[in-house]
């Protein structure tokens, strides 16, 4: 049988989803905020989660930049992490 109730897993994935999609909006908007100054992978790192962060906060921020490079929102040259032009179009509209 089972050890956990029904739809347990189902709120896990979630409040997983819910955290991945926060991250994602918090990245995003820190490099856009920062535009056109750009940061490096480790120092956006450490302005997003602090000095010596819990390997979950990390591990968020880095699915966070992966997940927002998959779909066109940011981009890595080298270490940098920078906004794409699509990105940039979208955040001056929004704050039209």
């Amino acid at each position: 049988m089972h050890d956990k109730p029904i739809g347990a897993g189902r709120d896990r994935a979630a409040t997983a989803a819910a955290e991945d999609t926060r991250d994602q909006a918090a990245v995003l908007r820190h490099v856009l905020d920062l535009h056109p100054e750009t940061l490096t992978l480790d120092e956006l790192m450490r302005e997003m989660v602090g000095v010596s962060p819990e390997s979950s906060e990390e591990d968020g921020i880095r699915r966070a930049i992966r997940d927002l490079a998959a779909v066109g929102l940011l981009h890595q040259e080298g270490r940098r992490v920078i906004p794409t032009r699509a990105a940039l179009v979208f955040h001056n509209l929004h704050e039209a």
